[in-house]
Order: structure tokens, then C-alpha cells, then sequence
């Protein structure tokens, strides 16, 4: 049976993402898990993996198109299958109205494979797949000549023969169809940002891709775009899809999400020790955090108080039974919150690869979904900037977020005695939907018991 794959939905305020790119091509074989494209949020580029296998038998939405989430993007079929027209056409149509928690795949039963025929259907338009169409238009191939190899005789890029009237100019290898470069987002706004044309960039990436370390550093100012201090006061600058999704994700959470805070200090001196003897017996890719200790933590005191690891619904909580931690990343391009998943049935060390690895991948841009989109309970970091303190803003749907600062040796009183002692503020904010202030206040001080006691982290 053939089946749709539809834009997916990567956060519950996602509601359209961008093809980015294809890895697989109409025709080629396509393997249940496999990533097969990237797709742009507003807040990060991410893998699509397939949630079947087969073959790649028709690509809907182009490199660079934008789709509504729930919209069809691509068919999966069965080697040989031809895929029924009505299969096209009701997404075409529906798609604009479709949820955007309709994401489960389409299948429906299509007709015996036909054999090859001639290229051209009834209606008398050729069947080829965008890549075909590009490249018969820059050779000078006139596309009802071509015989298609691939499902029900459909011209592919295969298909296409060197000879035919020779195009104007050649197109760079990294410009697709649609005239869309092949760019990461941060190459795209370095390259706005110092006024640099990406069709005269060389990419270095995957399949000629340009990156971040293929924009210059700098690049000469644009005539008319040097003004006195009083012009650039009243500079208009746009924001990016990203920022515009953080403005708006953030408002919604103040406005809905009635906030309370509670904080506590943190005796981070043992729980520092404890680091520093750990990873003396680690190497470098398993070595732990701060912020390990802390997700480690929280999901030890989730355990104990399943309130906060629930979303309110309405007229009631939906109790998640995995607990994912979101750790908050700061790109360039704006803020993120990817998680960890299963926190529950990870140990210390597996976090810390675990963490190590989504931070990497973030920065790439090859976050899975789950990952992206799966978070129940958040934690944000400002202690490498040295920040003692601040409080967060409640990641929807989320029930709290934990924020913490930087840890600073500071006087203390202990049993009468001055002394000197590693502390670190931490501030909890709740939805005050979910939870009450005593709530907060025992979940915030089994943190802290946690933190100050690490040997409980691992045992």
C-alpha cells in the first residue's frame, strides 16, 4: 500500500516547517527509521525519519517549500507500485484544513502495477519528478522524448540524457530546482547580516551544502547602507522565524500560565567534589556537568513528585509517564529546548553522553523529533555566563521550568563557625494550575537535598 508522509508536528506551537533538503530521491529504496529529510522550524532544523519502508515513490514537496503541518510531502509505495491519483488530489485539498494532530499515515490499497507505458498521461502532462523537469529544461530535452524508469513509468533524474540544447549558464551544484540554496539557517543570516550573495559561496556540507564556515567574516558595506547615528536609531529590523516563535511562544506562556516562583540555595560543595573525583575515572565523552548533576536531580525529584512532569488540559492534568528533561540551548539563531529522554531509567554517566550529544547535534541541526518535540519538564543554565540568578519562563505545555545560576564560593555559617561554601541559587517557576507554592517548595528542597547529597544520585 502506498503511503503519505506528512509534515510532522515538532512542538505543540508548530504549524508549518520548511523541506530543507531530500536525502532520498524518487526511486530509491527507503528503509522504516531512516532519516530522509531535514525539516525547518522556526526553532531548528531537524531529521525526518520514515515511519515505513518501501520506495520513494513520488516527492510533493520541493526543497524550500513550505508545508502546513499535516500536509503531504512526500509517498512511500511498494517496489512497482503506482500511486492512485485520489491519493494527490484529496491531499491537495485537505491539507489546509487538516489538525495538526492528524499525523498518523495514510494507506490505501492501489491497483496492480502497470506496466511502463509512455511517458505522457491522459490528460497529455508529463509524468517527471522536479529534479527531472530542472535538469530537461537546462539540457535543452524535451520531456515527452524521454522514456520514465521509475513507478509507472514517471521520468526521473536518471532519465534525463547529457545531450540537448546546452543551458545559458551552469547552475551551482548547491541551487536546486526552485533557484532555493542549499544553506544552513545560521550560514543564511551570517550571509544576510554581512551582505553576502550565497550563489557565490562554495558550501563545504553534505551534498555541497553551505555552512557556517563557509560565509567570510566580513564583507564590504553596500552603498547607501552607511547612516548617521540618527538613521540607524529608526533602523526596522526583522526578526527571524525563530525569534518570531520565541516572542510568541513566550507571550502565550505569561498569558496563560498564571506563574509563581520559589528559590532556594543550593550547598553545591560536595556535589562539586563529587564531579571532580567522577571524572577523574571517566574520559572525556562520558565526563559529567553541572548540569548533569542537575537534570540527574530533577528527574529523581519528578519521580517523587509526578505533579511536574504533567500538562494542564482543560479541566484536568495529563500525567506523562516518561520523564523527558528539556535543557535549554542557546544557538545563535535564537533559544531552543531539547530533551533527554527517559531520564527516569538513566544513569549520571548516560545523561552526560546523553546531553553532550544533543547539545552537538543541536548546533548541526540534526535533531530527531522526539527529541524536539517530546520534553515534560525543562531546565535553564545561565551559570557559564556568570549569572547568580534569574527566573524562567514556563516552556508550554510544561508544568515548571528549573533555573539555575553559575556556583560561587561565598561565606556560610555552619555550626557556629564562619566558612566557606560553593553555592548556587536556584529558581523554580510553576504553573500555578498544576501545582501550589507548597508543592513547588517541597520539589525545589528534594532537588536540593539531592544536590547535596550526589552520592544519591548515583545509588
Amino acid at each position: 500500500m502506498a503511503t503519505s508522509m506528512v509534515m510532522p508536528q515538532m512542538g505543540y506551537d508548530m504549524h508549518e516547517g520548511k523541506v530543507v533538503r531530500w536525502l532520498k530521491q524518487e526511486g530509491e529504496e527507503v528503509i522504516r527509521g531512516e532519516v530522509i529529510a531535514e525539516i525547518e522550524t522556526d526553532k531548528a532544523t531537524v531529521e525526518y525519519e520514515a515511519y515505513t519502508g518501501g520506495v520513494m515513490g513520488k516527492i510533493v514537496a520541493e526543497e524550500g517549500e513550505t508545508i502546513p503541518v499535516g500536509g503531504l510531502i512526500a509517498v512511500i509505495t511498494a517496489p512497482g507500485e503506482a500511486i492512485p491519483e485520489e491519493l494527490l488530489t484529496d491531499a491537495a485539498i485537505s491539507d489546509s484544513n487538516r489538525p495538526p494532530a492528524d499525523l498518523a499515515p495514510t494507506s490505501v490499497e492501489v491497483p496492480a502495477p502497470q506496466p511502463a507505458a509512455a511517458s505522457p498521461q491522459d490528460d497529455g502532462e508529463v509524468r517527471a519528478s522536479p529534479i527531472a523537469r530542472r535538469l530537461a529544461q537546462e539540457r535543452g530535452v524535451d520531456l515527452s522524448t524521454v522514456t520514465g524508469t521509475g513507478p509507472g513509468g514517471r521520468i526521473t533524474e536518471a532519465d534525463i540524457p547529457d545531450q540537448g540544447t546546452p543551458a545559458a549558464a551552469p547552475t551551482p551544484a548547491l541551487v536546486v530546482a526552485n533557484g532555493y540554496i542549499k544553506a544552513s539557517p545560521l550560514a543564511k543570516r551570517l550571509a544576510r547580516e554581512r551582505g553576502i550573495d550565497l550563489a557565490s559561496l562554495n558550501g563545504t556540507g553534505t551534498g555541497g551544502r553551505i555552512t557556517e564556515i563557509d560565509v567570510p567574516g566580513h564583507a564590504p558595506v553596500p552603498d547607501g547602507l552607511v547612516a548617521d547615528s540618527a538613521e540607524l536609531s529608526s533602523e526596522k529590523v526583522e526578526l527571524s522565524r525563530m525569534r518570531q516563535a520565541i516572542a510568541r511562544v513566550t507571550v502565550d506562556s505569561k498569558r496563560e500560565a498564571p506563574h509563581f516562583y520559589v528559590s532556594v540555595d543550593i550547598d553545591m560543595t560536595k556535589a562539586m567534589s563529587f564531579r571532580r573525583d567522577m571524572n577523574g575515572e571517566l574520559d572525556a565523552e562520558r565526563r559529567v556537568s553541572v548540569n548533569d548533576l542537575i537534570v540527574k536531580a530533577s528527574a529523581i525529584a519528578i519521580g517523587r513528585h509526578l505533579k511536574f512532569n504533567s500538562f494542564f488540559r482543560d479541566d484536568h492534568l495529563q500525567m506523562n509517564s516518561a520523564i523527558n528533561v528539556g535543557i535549554a540551548i542557546a544557538l545563535e539563531s535564537g533559544l531552543i529546548v531539547p530533551g533527554i529522554n527517559g531520564c527516569e531509567g538513566k544513569s549520571l554517566v548516560q545523561i552526560a553522553v546523553a546531553s553532550r550529544d544533543l547539545v552537538a547535534r543541536a548546533n548541526s541541526g540534526t535533531l530527531r523529533n522526539d527529541e524536539y518535540s517530546g520534553t515534560t519538564f525543562s531546565v535553564s543554565n545561565l551559570g557559564m555566563f556568570d549569572i547568580e540568578s534569574f527566573t524562567a519562563i514556563i516552556f508550554p505545555p510544561h508544568a515548571a521550568v528549573l533555573a539555575v545560576g553559575t556556583v560561587k564560593e561565598q561565606p556560610v555559617v555552619r555550626d557556629g563557625e564562619l566558612a566557606i561554601a560553593q553555592i548556587m541559587k536556584a529558581n523554580l517557576s510553576t504553573d500555578h494550575r498544576v501545582a501550589d507554592g507548597s508543592e513547588a517548595a517541597q520539589f525545589l528542597v528534594e532537588i536540593k537535598k539531592l544536590l547535596e547529597n550526589p552520592i544519591s544520585l548515583v545509588i
